[in-house]
């Protein structure tokens, strides 16, 4: 799994679109400023040491939810809700990210101060896509309904479906959310 997905990466691309979906930002999903500077404050009274992570994984279930709401395509993949080797493997990696809470501070002080919620520009002002990357989101169009966007062909275990899941969401409007997928390999 590692050598085909680095989890690192995929943690961060996840928080930066799920702080670019909150109430006080892109207005996607019902939390509002948990990865911003109030959260922060408010959280790090409960959990001194991994406030960050315990916001990070509220937001992502809430945004796994509210995209399954909007848009739940069978036998496909969201940036929420990968194949289970994936999944699993990111389960299994957070608690040695926790240990090394401290080593994560700077990277989420960085998402705290986003000034652009645009994921495009959210993703690329902390380093996380290049101009390469930037590149894919103008082909993509939302499918018939204007709920989901098909961002690609069949979902490989890679940077580059993940990429694609992420840019995904820059078909999304304020208060408008558009869900990108891919099809599991084998799926009609």
């Amino acid at each position: 799994m590692e050598d085909k997905i680095d989890l690192g990466w995929l943690l961060r691309v996840r928080v930066v679109v799920a702080r670019c979906g909150e109430m006080d930002a892109m207005e996607w999903w019902n939390t509002k400023g948990q990865l911003g500077p109030v959260g922060a404050i408010v959280l790090r009274r409960g959990f001194p040491r991994t406030h960050y992570f315990a916001a990070a994984r509220s937001v992502f279930m809430v945004a796994a939810n509210r995209c399954g709401e909007v848009f739940n395509p069978p036998n496909s993949v969201t940036l929420w809700r990968l194949p289970e080797d994936v999944e699993e493997a990111f389960d299994a990696r957070w608690e040695s990210w926790l240990d090394d809470a401290e080593a994560w501070k700077s990277f989420f002080q960085a998402v705290e101060a986003l000034k652009s919620f645009a994921v495009p520009d959210a993703l690329k002002s902390l380093s996380l896509i290049d101009d390469a990357d930037l590149q894919s989101v103008g082909n993509l169009r939302a499918d018939v309904g204007g709920k989901g966007v098909k961002v690609g062909g069949a979902f490989e275990l890679g940077r580059k479906s993940l990429v694609l899941l992420a840019l995904g969401f820059a078909k999304s409007g304020q208060k408008d959310l558009v869900v990108p997928y891919l099809r599991l390999p084998g799926a009609a």
